[in-house]
């Protein structure tokens, strides 16, 4: 069994489109997409709404998940971080965690045949 890995990362909701291209790209498959809120370093920033000021210390950001065995970890980070930064703060971070095993509930296939796309039939 080859070595299975969950990669997630956190960034601007805007380079949404510019990570799913870059990722299906290098042979990403699948992937979860989740809108979050978050800080980190930048602590979120003040705003004025009516005369009054208000705090805004969790920002909107996307949370994006894929399991790999198959595309070389190096390569998503890589790939990740040519097309998502920019310089400036609030880029967000890539975590990479092990996964021991993955089941496909369909088939009951386990390990890393499960993340496989096996489906040749084009569809």
């Amino acid at each position: 069994m080859r070595k299975i890995t969950k990669i997630e990362i956190i960034t601007r909701p805007e380079k949404l489109e510019v990570l799913k291209q870059a990722l299906h790209a290098i042979g990403v498959a699948g992937m979860t997409v989740s809108q979050v809120f978050g800080c980190g370093l930048t602590k979120g920033h003040t705003e004025v709404y009516r005369g009054a000021e208000y705090s805004i210390n969790l920002l909107p950001k996307i949370k994006v998940e894929t399991v790999v065995c198959e595309v070389p970890v190096e390569a998503v980070l890589e790939t990740a971080k040519r097309v998502l930064r920019t310089g400036q703060l609030g880029d967000g971070k890539i975590f990479v965690y092990p996964i021991e095993n993955a089941v496909r509930i369909r088939t009951g296939e386990e390990g890393d045949i499960a993340i496989i796309d096996t489906d040749t039939s084009g569809k």
